[in-house]
């Protein structure tokens, strides 16, 4: 009798149990328990994770935080600036009440900034990576099941997709619906350049996903547990959602994982370049361009977003390739 690939991950870790002593605890375990004691095993992965899990909180709890600081991200504190419009004191105007100090010209605070900007980054990352996760699971479960003319569809689609050059449309058509709702007089809602910019990553990253997906179905469409409920008189939904897609989501969690902080590098990049978020709105990307003018008098400013937003996404990453390894059963890790 064939077994399906999460059954076989477990047995696997069940036999190589008999060989490793340390291995011996997890006889019987799920392969999603499995999965978890080799993260818990994972410095890197324990380490990359308690810095995620603190981003995620700090950025929930921004309301909170902002409540508790006492200022706004559009505040402005004139009085702080010299007559060159440069923060007073050291390090950027550093001090008690102003944690990372003040953005020169305007006397905004970087910190509270930061935090909002780290909502922005991270609400944007995971409802793309959550669009885009969801629509090439369906496309790739659905065509590498169904084969034949669906398949080529799907293909077809997913190639033509590729063939669009991201940047340039990217550029294009981010102003364009700008101005198509709202003018050139109007300012444009933050809401909206947020949903821009998810539209816009979901449009081009569902096809990584998707050819994933349909590969791993086709290599189990024909195993012998999927022949087996289809002469049961399973259904399609059931066929695709209950007896292939199971078996399937370790490199679909590992996907999503690593295309999170692909999202927040694109916002970061759009928003640099002036696509993205206007300067309204808190982003990393704005705030990096806006200190590219003062990296020689005050070089704080860029340094506290840079280092934030390269912790935040060298975690991820990190988190990922961990993640990754601890999904593989033949892993060495």
């Amino acid at each position: 009798m064939s077994l399906s690939p999460v059954e076989g991950v477990a047995l696997a870790e069940i036999e190589s149990g008999g060989d490793a002593p340390e291995e011996k605890g997890f006889v019987g375990r799920s392969p999603g328990q499995l999965a978890l004691a080799r993260l818990r095993r994972d410095r890197t992965a324990v380490v990359s994770g308690v810095m995620l899990v603190f981003f995620v909180v700090v950025a929930l709890a921004t309301p909170l935080i902002e409540m508790a600081y006492g200022i706004g991200p559009r505040e402005q504190f004139q009085s702080r600036l010299d007559g060159f419009g440069m923060p007073l004191g050291y390090a950027g105007g550093v001090t008690g009440e102003h944690w990372f100090g003040l953005e020169p010209g305007l006397g905004r605070d970087i910190f509270i900034r930061m935090v909002h900007g780290l909502r922005t980054s991270l609400f944007i990352a995971f409802a793309a990576a959550v669009i885009t996760a969801a629509i090439g699971i369906v496309l790739g479960t659905v065509a590498g099941y169904l084969g034949g003319w669906v398949d080529a569809v799907v293909n077809w689609v997913t190639d033509l997709t590729l063939a669009m050059p991201f940047l340039i449309i990217a550029l294009a058509l981010t102003p364009t619906l700008a101005l198509r709702f709202y003018g050139q007089r109007e300012a444009v809602p933050p809401a909206f350049q947020i949903g821009v910019l998810v539209a816009v990553f979901a449009l081009f990253g569902w096809t990584s996903t998707a050819r994933l997906v349909r590969g791993q179905v086709i290599a189990l469409r024909e195993r012998e547990f999927v022949e087996a409920a289809r002469a049961a008189g399973a259904g399609l939904g059931h066929m695709l959602f209950r007896q292939l897609l199971p078996n399937i989501w370790a490199p679909i969690l590992v996907s999503f994982s690593l295309a999170v902080p692909a999202y927040i590098t694109s916002e970061a990049a759009l928003s640099f370049i002036g696509v993205g978020l206007t300067d309204e709105t808190p982003s990393f990307g704005r705030m990096i361009y806006r200190s590219l003018d003062y990296l020689q008098t005050d070089p704080a400013y860029v340094f506290f977003p840079g280092v934030t937003i390269f912790a935040l996404v060298f975690a991820f990453n990190l988190f990922g390739d961990a993640l990754r390894d601890a999904l593989d059963p033949k892993s060495s890790r």
